[in-house]
């Protein structure tokens, strides 16, 4: 289970690091959208018979990094659209 964190924090910093442009997320979110994308590239890699859904391979780590980018986009759209949005008066 650490090793799965680990891999998750790993995962999630490479995914920022590949973003281009700058995020407004902590490490806290970070390390939840890594591992959010390692569950995905695990299930993956584990339909194609690649490996298990908690076995490290290439290919299951290629897809959790990229699983990871895309998070990472809809994360900052959805926290950059809550704050781009006026306050209503009534």
């Amino acid at each position: 289970m650490i090793g799965f964190i680990i891999a998750g924090l790993v995962i999630g910093a490479l995914a920022r690091l590949i973003k281009p442009g700058r995020q407004n997320l902590g490490i806290i979110a970070t390390l939840l959208l890594g591992l959010a994308g390692s569950v995905i590239g695990g299930a993956v890699a584990s339909l194609l018979g690649t490996g298990d859904m908690f076995e490290l391979n290439v290919l299951g780590f290629v897809v959790a990094v990229v699983a990871a980018v895309a998070l990472i986009g809809v994360a900052e759209s959805l926290t950059s659209r809550r704050r781009r949005a006026p306050a209503r008066r009534f």
